[in-house]
């Protein structure tokens, strides 16, 4: 049966959001999932993978042995309501000894959120859960995490994307500073700073400052002239966000951020509502 482009079910189905997050082992694959909990409001404070006394254990991290290991061992579904839309968000193990689980997993999304450490790139099980999204025809955003910590350089990161899963990235937002001098990103969109505030372990939302270029400019130096270059370098190779070739599985949205101090979180939320 067709269903009517203006009919109720059309217009709900419209509304719903149903992606999974894939990685390879402890990139960060379930503390994004449960910044995504806690930035939608659906948690009061964000859990750790590795709960420490005081600290509730992730959300989806529910079976006792997830807790004690500090691993996704089963794959979780996780629904709640974010800008008026129905997210179904799939957390599925990274650890290839439950990949079979992965794999069944990917047949039931739409989109998918691609989670990279910037110290090592692509890994061996993010290439293979890749080639999953490909047969499948699945849109992906790429999200470069841990960029607090120590890292490679994002020209690097972009190149090995393209190279090894054959997507051309197109970074929505771009780093001030290098991996473990993070200063914050530009949203390439609008030009604006966004600084980077740590927040206490990341239980709690991140203040989010937006700063005008030209204070961005007098407040960080050679670190704001540097992201400047590589913006300007984007734009020169047409790197930039096209709606069109995402959905075709062209191209690949890229955001910077740190799922542990919950920077680029909501940036990344809103880019699955507005792209997938």
């Amino acid at each position: 049966m067709v269903v009517p482009p203006n009919s109720d079910v059309a217009s709900e189905a419209a509304r719903r959001r149903t992606f999974a997050i894939i990685s390879h082992p402890d990139a960060g694959k379930t503390t994004l999932t449960e910044k995504f909990l806690l930035y939608a409001g659906a948690v009061q404070e964000a859990g750790a993978v590795r709960a420490r006394a005081g600290r509730r254990a992730a959300t989806s991290d529910w079976m006792e042995l997830e807790k004690q290991r500090g691993i996704s061992i089963s794959s979780t579904v996780l629904q709640f309501p974010y800008r008026g839309h129905t997210f179904n968000l799939l957390d599925t193990p990274g650890h290839r000894d439950f990949s079979e689980d992965t794999y069944r997993v990917l047949a039931a999304v739409d989109s998918v959120v691609m989670v990279l450490d910037t110290a090592k790139g692509i890994e061996a099980q993010t290439l293979k859960l890749f080639q999953v999204c490909r047969s499948r025809n699945l849109p992906v955003i790429t999200f470069f995490n841990k960029y607090d910590r120590p890292g490679r350089d994002p020209l690097e990161l972009l190149d090995e994307v393209e190279e090894q899963i054959g997507l051309k990235p197109t970074p929505v937002t771009w780093p001030v500073g290098i991996p473990g001098d993070f200063r914050g990103v530009i949203d390439r969109r609008t030009g604006d700073f966004i600084r980077f505030v740590r927040t206490a372990h990341g239980a709690e939302l991140s203040p989010e400052e937006i700063v005008n270029p030209d204070e961005a400019a007098s407040t960080e130096g050679t670190a704001w002239s540097a992201a400047l270059d590589g913006c300007s370098l984007l734009d020169a190779i047409g790197a930039n966000l096209d709606v069109e070739t995402f959905l075709a599985g062209i191209t690949t949205p890229v955001f910077v951020g740190s799922a542990l101090t919950n920077f680029g979180i909501r940036m990344l939320l809103d880019a699955v509502v507005d792209l997938a």
